[in-house]
């Protein structure tokens, strides 16, 4: 007997899935409110890509796309390299004297120029071995930088910290890059004689030969100051970076006895001169690189997510939908006969979640696989830059921007379920998902406050749409208001997640209540 009440148990609840899903969907208002969701989401988020137009010169002159790395990410490659041809394993150390910078500062008096010297937290100067001096190329690198020590980074997204630190006439740093395969291993040492390594890497597809030697970068200035009415105002000042080498030693096959000089990523005028260049002079024993810009991913650009701007509106349908799907039982009186046909009530609630939850997220998912592509290709013709994502990363955006909308559901009913009456059942739900959104992504409140609003709210959910992340070794204003949350995709959307299991707890323990 207790073997056939358990499997009765089992094949009640399915039945009782199946019965909230007749229900669901021969209410058409229902059914209708669940399309204009899906429908909103395509419409609104083409629309908005429809309207954005960027050129570069005349009107219809597209902007050059930016270099794709070894990952295929959008990157920054543009510094200045002082080369030899390696064949075959070798390596080359130098010693890093010192490194100076300029800031270009706003002019005070027309024509009057006026500059601050300094160098930024992220200018680099080091070693690197690169394949060749194309743009985008895979790299490994070792280097002393500004503000944050020596590192070695790789392929533009990877970076491993040595010792903290800057770099002066009294406080030189010794660097040593050495290949050996497709193997490179970064070292640093204080002396030049004991050697800490730093960090080795597997260059997946080095050839043979590639190109050794010395460089420098400076990304610019970058202050944020915040602003009067909430969010902040950042500034991206010009700056270079004056590395001074000296004790350079090359191992291996190198070809030939002359250093060439290379501008990679210059931007050149119209005149063909280049605009802002790096430099290389050799007196003697002692190098010196000048050089500007960065080797790092590219932020600058629109992103996938950008055309998903009608989700937070088909968010508000879906929680109407949500709430009036158990609120209207109440009103209508008809609770009471499903909660007599199942004695287990909280099972009732569980099963009009399930339906919901599914119903949402079918909708969501063929909104948002529709217009992603759609989407990004529209932007790409109207000569936007659409910084490229791997295609994993463009389904967990697809996919969990259908969960975040199934997730607020599952909360929308939960919260219609304990207060019962449909108005404040669906204010609660807006209030608590989608107000704090919009008050962290549209600069009303400081950054600080924006990102503390994304990381305790259910609005952290809708981090699992960035599909760019916030690298640390990027000059960049990692805040809400440009499309970077505090929280990971998945730890937001899980935060989004255990609100509406919660909210669902309470309202089952109030369900169960011989009162209620």
């Amino acid at each position: 007997m207790s073997a056939g009440r358990d499997s009765a148990r089992g094949g009640g609840f399915g039945r009782l899935v199946l019965a909230e899903w007749t229900k669901f969907r021969t209410v058409r208002g229902w059914v209708a409110g669940m399309a204009a969701a899906a429908l909103v989401t395509v419409l609104l988020g083409l629309m908005t890509a429809a309207g954005s137009h960027t050129s570069c010169g005349g009107p219809g002159d597209a902007c050059p796309a930016p270099p794709v790395g070894p990952g295929g990410e959008a990157v920054t490659d543009h510094f200045f390299f002082a080369h030899r041809t390696l064949t075959g394993d070798g390596s080359v150390t130098a010693r890093l004297t010192s490194m100076t910078g300029q800031v270009r500062l706003p002019d005070l008096v027309q024509g009057v120029r006026r500059v601050e010297n300094r160098v930024v937290p992220w200018a680099k100067a080091g070693l690197i071995i690169k394949d060749g001096v194309r743009q985008g190329s895979t790299y490994a690198a070792v280097m002393a930088t500004g503000g944050h020590g020596v590192r070695m980074q790789v392929d533009f997204t990877h970076d491993t910290a040595g010792r903290p630190g800057g770099v002066s006439a009294s406080s030189p740093r010794w660097l040593r890059l050495v290949r050996s395969g497709e193997d490179v291993t970064g070292y640093e040492s204080a002396d030049g004689e004991r050697w800490t390594k730093v960090g080795t890497a597997r260059l997946a597809g080095l050839p043979a030969t590639a190109e050794i030697g010395m460089f420098a970068a400076s990304p610019g200035d970058l202050t944020v100051q915040p602003a009067d009415f909430g969010g902040s105002i950042e500034q991206v000042r010009f700056s270079e970076t004056t590395a001074v080498f000296d004790r350079v030693g090359l191992s291996g096959r190198v070809t030939g006895e002359a250093w060439s000089g290379d501008d990679i990523g210059a931007v050149r005028e119209p005149g063909g001169a280049i605009h802002h260049p790096g430099g290389f002079r050799q007196s003697g024993g002692t190098y010196t690189v000048v050089g500007v810009g960065d080797i790092a991913p590219a932020t600058d650009g629109q992103s996938v997510e950008n055309t998903l701007t009608g989700v937070v509106t088909a968010l508000i349908v879906v929680i109407v939908v949500a709430v009036m799907s158990v609120t209207s039982e109440y009103r209508r009186g008809l609770i009471r006969t499903t909660l007599l046909a199942v004695p287990r009530r909280g099972r009732a609630l569980a099963a009009k979640a399930v339906v919901i939850a599914g119903v949402t997220f079918a909708a969501g998912l063929a909104a948002t696989a529709v217009t992603v592509p759609l989407g990004t290709g529209v932007l790409r013709d109207n000569g936007n830059i659409v910084l490229p994502v791997s295609w994993l990363t463009q389904v967990r955006v697809v996919a969990g921007v259908a969960l975040l909308m199934a997730a607020a559901a599952v909360l929308a009913l939960a919260l219609g379920a304990l207060f019962r009456r449909g108005t404040a059942a669906i204010t609660a739900a807006v209030v608590v998902v989608v107000v704090p959104h919009l008050l962290a992504t549209a600069s009303i409140l400081p950054d600080e406050a924006a990102r503390w609003l994304l990381r305790l709210t259910p609005a952290a959910g809708f981090a699992i749409q960035q599909s760019i992340p916030a690298y640390p070794q990027v000059l960049a204003n990692y805040v809400p208001s440009a499309g970077y949350y505090p929280l990971a995709p998945w730890a937001g959307l899980a935060v989004l997640c255990g609100y509406a299991v919660l909210a669902l707890a309470l309202a089952v323990h109030r369900l169960n209540r011989r009162d209620a």
